[in-house]
C-alpha cells in the first residue's frame, strides 16, 4: 500500500471511459477527510477523445481472438499511461496515485466474470506513478454485480442530496433506504440513443433534436417495458452484451423512422427512471436529485424525465456533470490505498463488502 493516512492530503486521477465511447475522462482531485467526512477539490479535468483506431478496437474487442485480444489489453494500458503523463504535464500534476476503471469489455456477474481492459502495469510504467485498476472482479468473485460502485462515492462525497442519478451509456441511481446504500442500473440510455443516431449520421442527437421530431410508438415502448430486466428484484446490472441481446432486437422488430425509435426510447428511458425516483421523506417534501452524466446534455431527454416525476433535478457544475464517475475513481483508488472499504455489497448483492482493485507500482 502507498503509506498514507486518511487525515493527510491525497491527490489521485481518476480515469474513466464510458460505454457511449465519447473518449477518455480525466479527473485529478485532493481529498482529505475532516470532521468525518471526505472532501474534495477538482484541481484538473479533461476528457481526450479517441484515435479512431482505439474507438474501433474498443467497440469491437468482445470479438477479437485471445492473442490480439490480450496485446490490445496491454496497448490500450500503454495509451491510457501516455495520456495521464500529457495531462500530468499540461497541467502540472504530481498524483499520488492513478485509478483507472478501464474499458468494460465483458460484464456477465451471473457467470462471476466481467473485464475492463487496459492494462495497470502499463499506466504504471508509461506515468511512473502507481496504478489501481480492475475494481470489480473481486466483488464479482464474491458473488455480487461488480457494478455498480460510483455509490460508494455518491454517500460520501453527495450526502446531501436525496437520490444520485448519472446518464451514461447506462442510468443508474443510488440512495439511502433503511441505513444502507442502494443503487442499481436502471436501464440503458446513451448506449441505445447513440447507436441509432449513428445510424443516422450523427454520433449523438444534440439536444435532444431528432428524438423531439419524432413519435411515440406505444407498441414499442410497451414491449421494451415488458422486457425481463426491468421486473428483476434485488441488486442488479446491466452490460453491452444485454443491450444487444435484448433492447436492440426489440427495437428493430419496428418499420419506425429513426426519429420515432429515438423519441421512444427516450419516454421508454424517462418513464423507467421516474419509476425509481419516488422515495418518501419527512412530511413528504420535495426530493432532490443529482443527475449528472453526458445524458444530461439531452435537453430533450432530461425534460421528458422532469415531466414523468417530481423529484427536483439539480444539475450541478459543468466539471460535476462531466467528470464525477472519473472524480469518483479516483476516490475508490484513495480509499483502497487507505485500506477501506471502496465496494457495498448492499448495492452490488456480493457476500460481502470489499476493497476492490489492483496496484501495480
Amino acid at each position: 500500500m502507498v503509506n498514507i493516512e486518511p487525515s493527510a492530503e491525497i491527490s489521485a486521477i481518476g480515469v474513466m471511459s464510458g460505454t457511449s465511447l465519447d473518449g477518455l475522462d480525466l479527473c485529478c482531485c485532493r481529498f482529505r477527510f475532516a470532521d468525518n467526512r471526505w472532501h474534495f477539490s477538482i484541481e484538473a479535468a479533461d476528457t481526450v477523445a479517441y484515435p479512431n483506431d482505439i474507438k474501433e478496437k474498443l467497440s469491437t474487442a468482445q470479438n477479437m481472438a485471445a492473442l490480439p485480444f490480450a496485446l490490445f489489453h496491454k496497448d490500450y494500458g500503454k495509451y491510457i499511461g501516455e495520456t495521464c503523463r500529457r495531462f500530468m504535464q499540461q497541467n502540472r500534476l504530481s498524483p499520488d496515485i492513478i485509478a483507472s476503471h478501464g474499458h468494460t469489455i465483458f460484464h456477465q456477474p451471473d457467470r462471476q466474470f466481467t473485464f475492463q481492459t487496459g492494462c495497470g502495469a502499463n499506466i504504471a510504467a508509461e506515468t511512473g506513478i502507481p496504478a489501481i485498476c480492475d475494481f470489480r472482479s473481486t466483488d464479482v468473485a464474491l458473488g455480487g454485480q461488480g457494478a455498480p460502485l460510483v455509490p460508494v462515492g455518491d454517500r460520501h462525497l453527495f450526502a446531501d442530496y436525496d437520490y444520485c442519478l448519472n446518464l451514461g451509456g447506462f442510468a443508474n441511481i443510488s440512495y439511502e433506504q433503511g441505513g444502507q446504500r442502494v443503487a442499481y442500473d436502471i436501464c440503458p440510455v446513451n448506449y441505445v440513443l447513440n447507436h441509432y443516431s449513428r445510424s443516422a449520421g450523427k454520433e449523438y442527437d444534440d439536444n435532444g433534436q431528432m428524438a423531439a421530431r419524432g413519435t411515440v410508438s406505444e407498441e414499442l415502448l410497451n414491449s421494451l417495458h415488458k422486457l425481463n430486466f426491468y421486473h428483476q428484484e434485488g441488486p442488479k446490472s446491466l452490460g453491452r452484451e444485454w443491450v444487444e441481446r435484448e433492447v436492440i432486437p426489440t427495437m428493430e422488430q419496428y418499420a419506425i423512422s429513426i426519429n420515432d425509435k429515438l423519441r421512444t426510447f427516450c419516454e421508454h428511458a424517462a418513464q423507467q427512471i421516474a419509476k425509481h425516483c419516488r422515495l418518501k421523506t419527512e412530511e413528504n417534501k420535495i426530493t432532490r436529485m443529482l443527475t449528472t452524466g453526458g445524458g444530461i446534455h439531452n435537453t430533450f431527454l432530461r425534460a421528458r424525465i422532469a415531466a414523468n416525476t417530481d423529484a427536483e433535478i439539480v444539475v450541478p457544475d459543468a466539471q460535476i456533470i462531466n467528470y464525477k464517475e472519473a472524480l469518483i475513481f479516483a476516490f475508490l483508488g484513495v480509499l483502497y490505498v487507505c485500506n477501506q472499504i471502496n465496494c457495498l455489497s448492499s448495492v452490488t448483492g456480493a457476500v460481502r463488502s470489499s476493497i476492490g482493485g489492483a496496484m501495480y507500482w
